[in-house]
């Protein structure tokens, strides 16, 4: 396992030598954060003037190093910063360090990471301490938010890896439109899946770092253009105006039924209720909604991703890219593959070779129709039912300069974050990878799937606490390119609920 000495010893986050012994204490009972930035955190001018934020380890820095949670990488300093580093370090925000996370981004609890778990900060001070999940995969991001560690944090959500966290540490997290921000110097998991995601402390904040992201980059080859970006922005104008104004008359909410399966637990379910007659007390408009396809998404998920993943992570072999490790005496070396397997067997964690041969086979010529093909199909009628429920067309499949609106359909969906609020971290997590098998851990992300394969803004806003105290979430949904509308919505939920 990687040392956490480095950042225990070395993490900076305050100029009150009081306040940063206090939060260097938390860090080292949550780590949330692995890696720091020692220089000086003063910022300069710009929107994001006087922010410290975190970045999640699998996004590319060349001042500290971009590990993954993996021991593949543990030796890796990026010679650039991604993109998004990029721009929020140009706009005055301090980069305080490198947040924990689950190897390569696969995972749901945050425990499957070279550099130990992440402990839900949320629990800390309270009468009987429990030791529960941040969520995964940027679970570190969350927890370092929640913990006062930094006042945002980026993370990347693949299929609710910003979204599930948030919810369990009872913050704020926004997993954008596909393509709006830049995924330029993100090391990939899944590039049809992964995008870059805002934790913070509130709505305002959040929104500040993504208006800060969202801009288009050349560099990635599945960055929307500027001439989607302005049909979308001229699209949603009318309602933006009216909900930013306050006035939630005529706002369209949609209550998809699927996303209220019996395993949801009754809390969660009572509190998307308050939220709702919050909303409608203020004008808004409830409407039920189905979206026949969500059975069939999560596992169209895991095939797609994992197969990806098998694709991207071939790279770490142990000869072009990361830990190497030599083939002992009398090894049979006549096969390329037997040479490789020494290196990632000792390089990869258990989750990630699972999900690496999960994908392999799906790709095989064998699986490719039965799998990955018709995993691409759900993926397909997935988009569909979106599309045929909002009010708005999409920017991305209008011929026209402007998308259509319509008087049916709603204007975003409404739907718990989450099945539960944050589970306990497994027995036998004690800072290493935990070797997991049980499917638990792989139906956190049933309620937030569905928008990460149709390429839908999400934003996950705290809605109270369950019947045990801890943290629940509500998300909101919109139409691609909407999401400002999403986040003037979460703002609404946000100053209801306070």
């Amino acid at each position: 396992m990687l040392s956490r000495s480095r950042c225990r010893n070395s993490l900076n986050l305050s100029h009150s030598p009081r306040r940063s012994a206090s939060l260097l204490a938390k860090n080292a009972i949550v780590n949330a954060l692995v890696t720091s930035n020692t220089h000086d955190l003063s910022s300069g001018s710009g929107p994001l003037s006087g922010l410290s934020i975190a970045v999640k380890d699998n996004i590319c820095t060349k001042s500290l190093p971009t590990t993954c949670s993996s021991r593949m990488l543990q030796n890796f300093l990026s010679p650039f910063d991604a993109t998004v580093v990029s721009l929020v370090s140009k706009h005055g925000a301090s980069i305080v360090g490198k947040a924990n996370c689950d190897e390569f981004g696969m995972g749901s609890l945050n425990i499957h990471s070279v550099h130990g778990a992440v402990v839900n900060p949320f629990g800390l001070g309270r009468d009987v301490e429990e030791r529960r999940s941040a969520g995964g995969s940027s679970g570190g991001s969350a927890a370092a938010v929640a913990a006062g560690l930094c006042d945002a944090a980026l993370g990347t959500d693949t299929g609710g890896s910003v979204r599930l966290p948030a919810s369990y540490c009872g913050v704020v997290g926004l997993k954008p439109s596909y393509g709006i921000v830049s995924r330029w110097g993100v090391v990939s998991f899944a590039d049809s899946l992964d995008c870059v995601g805002v934790l913070g402390k509130n709505v305002s904040t959040v929104e500040r770092v993504h208006r800060a992201i969202a801009t288009y980059d050349a560099r990635d080859p599945t960055a929307a253009t500027p001439l989607i970006r302005e049909n979308a922005s001229q699209s949603f104008a009318s309602q933006l105006g009216r909900v930013r104004s306050g006035d939630l008359n005529g706002l369209r909410i949609g209550i998809p039924q699927e996303y209220f399966p019996s395993e949801l637990q009754s809390s969660v379910a009572e509190s998307v209720r308050r939220v709702l007659d919050g909303l409608q007390s203020r004008g808004a408009t409830v409407v039920p909604v189905s979206l026949p396809s969500t059975p069939y998404a999560l596992s169209a998920y895991y095939v797609i991703s994992s197969a990806e993943a098998s694709s991207n992570l071939a790279r770490y072999d142990g000869i072009e890219y990361g830990l190497r490790v030599e083939p002992p005496p009398g090894a049979n070396l006549t096969k390329t593959a037997n040479v490789y397997a020494y290196s990632r067997s000792r390089g990869l964690g258990k989750e990630v070779q699972r999900r690496m041969l999960l994908g392999t086979y799906a790709l095989s010529a064998d699986a490719f129709e039965n799998y990955f093909l018709q995993a691409q199909r759900v993926r397909a009628l997935v988009r569909a039912d979106f599309d045929r429920i909002f009010r708005t067309s999409s920017a991305l499949h209008s011929n026209s300069s402007k998308a259509q609106i319509s008087s049916e359909g709603v204007d975003v969906l409404m739907h718990p974050s989450a099945i539960q609020t944050a589970p306990p971290l497994p027995d036998g997590v004690d800072g290493t990878s935990t070797d997991s098998s049980s499917l638990d851990a792989y139906v956190q992300d049933v309620l937030t799937v569905p928008a990460s394969l149709a390429g839908l803004p999400a934003l996950s806003v705290p809605a109270g606490q369950g019947v045990d105290g801890w943290p629940i979430g509500v998300s909101v949904v919109g139409q691609w390119g909407s999401d400002e509308l999403v986040l003037e919505v979460g703002e609404a939920i946000e100053n209801g609920h306070s």
